[in-house]
């Protein structure tokens, strides 16, 4: 028997008309207006073993479609719990929105069932956070949730109900869905970067994943292809250059950043990933003048010296600046001499790669595994790294054909976003390949909820690298101490066995020489299938930087 209308319906119908196809939840009784609404309104509630799950396949949606994504916490507990996927969210900068429940506004204060006042917990890592004021006003407020989390620069936004409230008689609400004004860049600011462009030798540009969050993909490509930049994407900028273009020099990366002298980094920040804004200075060179430019005045850095800084609307921000660049007399050829040495370095990288990519020693070398899924990837493949020394190999030699297919945790690093974002891959791209990427530490976090792929028919492949240990802190631990602590697992534990268990298909990989017919299998299969792959304990990951 249908329910009447309530104001679980009208909070759904509003998230509908900003394009939410799709609720992430784990069941919780404070909350079952919105599965009603959902239910009313045929939305698809996608219920998961864990809430952090719920919202990490609620930011996932977010970066893959574009849209703001949602996900629903009952009080207390479901709510902590989904902290980690918030804080992700936070620091990647993605739209979504988190509507919890809450003890009734009729017992509050008498030590109700998981009371709890929830948005002073989140202040600091959304947008917003607020407790609807009551029934009546459930449209505005959940309105005035998503076009927070829409506006630049995109965000969380955490919004509670009273349970009562939610249960409570809702009138309609006409939801206006409008789009943020664009901010205009400063037109005085772009000229001072085009001068810096004009004079500079050896420039390079970072594409960050506010490029693809803007929808400037394609004003960044023209943008870099016009004036002959190279280009290093990071994060969910891989892909704006697909694999094998000319100005793509990712693999060049040390030269590039060690000998340029301008340094434009667009819709990302300057953190450890980009050695805190500090370029040049390798090989005698003097240090590289930074432009720094972001969606919004809050994403511009403060902690470094900058030579030049814009912010506003990405694609018009491109557009503009290479009005500003002829004007500057930016002549692309300049920088002929440069782009070939860094491609040059790119190709003998690439070369000196070879051998391992193709090793057949044993134990495994991670490296053996990206050379064997590397053939195997089609142009549209989504890949999801979450992992320590196993997934920085993936950063290293996955190099996505077009944008938006990539995902791993973002700057706050949070393990056990995998399954989350497989979840919501899959959902949003049911005809592309999903890969994900695990370390074997990080398998533990989420792998149960493979029994959510299993029960809503949701087909990944998942590639565990397994060394038995916590690489990412024993390595660094042998070279400060000596020894190692709180860094060993299992040598061989079979996750394959665990995701079989749960309904899905696996199996150990041991020697080098079985991995492509095991990954092959599992593209075949259908249905989430995990290649545990046994690899070298001895091998670690030659990082540049801890991020500390």
């Amino acid at each position: 028997m249908e329910s009447p209308k309530h104001a679980g319906d009208i909070a759904v119908a509003v998230s509908q008309a900003y394009g939410v196809e799709t609720m992430f939840t784990l069941s919780g009784g404070h909350v079952f207006p919105l599965y009603d609404g959902a239910v009313h309104e045929d939305m698809r509630i996608l219920d998961v073993r864990h809430e952090q799950s719920a919202v990490f396949a609620a930011e996932a949606t977010a970066r893959l479609t574009r849209k703001p994504g949602l996900a629903v916490l009952t009080a207390g507990p479901g709510i902590t719990n989904g902290v980690s996927g918030i804080a992700t969210a936070h620091f990647n900068g993605s739209p979504v929105v988190v509507l919890g429940g809450r003890a009734p506004r009729s017992r509050w204060g008498s030590g109700a069932l998981q009371e709890m006042d929830h948005p002073p917990l989140l202040e600091p890592i959304t947008k917003l956070a607020f407790t609807g004021s009551g029934a009546d006003s459930i449209g505005q407020d959940v309105e005035m949730a998503f076009r927070t989390a829409v506006a630049p620069h995109r965000g969380p936004v955490f919004l509670d109900f009273h349970m009562d409230d939610l249960f409570s008689p809702s009138a309609e609400h006409a939801t206006e869905t409008l789009s943020p004004s664009p901010l205009e860049p400063d037109e005085e600011a772009l000229a001072q970067i085009a001068r810096l462009i004009a004079e500079a030798e050896r420039p390079v540009l970072v594409l960050g994943s506010d490029v693809w969050m803007e929808r400037a993909e394609e004003a960044a490509r023209d943008f870099a292809e016009e004036f002959r930049l190279p280009v290093i994407p990071n994060g969910q900028g891989r892909g704006i250059l697909p694999a094998g273009h000319e100005l793509l020099v990712t693999r060049a990366r040390g030269t590039a950043f060690g000998q340029a002298d301008l340094v434009i980094a667009v819709g990302t920040p300057l953190d450890f990933r980009l050695g805190y804004g500090w370029f040049g200075g390798k090989n005698g060179a003097p240090l590289a003048k930074v432009v720094h430019i972001g969606d919004a005045p809050s994403q511009i850095a403060t902690h470094t010296g900058l030579s030049g800084s814009a912010a506003g609307d990405l694609s018009v921000l491109f557009w503009s600046l290479s009005k500003a660049c002829g004007t500057a007399s930016v002549n692309p050829r300049a920088y002929a001499p440069w782009l070939a040495k860094l491609a040059e370095t790119a190709t003998a990288a690439i070369a000196a790669d070879l051998p391992l990519l193709e090793s057949d020693s044993d134990p495994i070398h991670p490296m053996r595994i990206y050379g064997e899924l590397g053939r195997l990837l089609a142009d549209d493949a989504v890949v999801i790294g979450d992992g320590g020394d196993f997934v920085s190999y993936a950063g290293k030699y996955v190099e996505p054909r077009k944008p938006g297919n990539w995902l791993d945790p973002g700057p706050y690093g949070c393990l056990g976003t995998g399954l989350g974002y497989s979840i919501a891959a899959r959902v949003a791209r049911p005809s592309s390949q999903v890969v994900l990427l695990l370390g074997d530490g990080a398998a533990g976090f989420s792998l149960m909820d493979v029994d959510t792929l299993v029960r809503h028919k949701l087909p990944v492949v998942m590639i565990c690298g397994n060394n038995g240990m916590w690489g990412l802190e024993k390595h660094p631990m042998q070279m400060l101490y000596g020894y190692d602590v709180a860094a060993e697992l299992q040598p061989q534990t079979r996750y394959d066995q665990v995701v079989t268990a749960l309904g899905g298909a696996g199996e150990l990989v041991t020697s080098p020489a079985e991995i492509a017919p095991a990954l092959q299998r599992a593209f075949d299969s259908g249905v989430p299938y995990l290649v545990n792959i046994a690899t070298d304990p001895e091998v670690a990951y030659p990082r540049n930087t801890t991020g500390v």
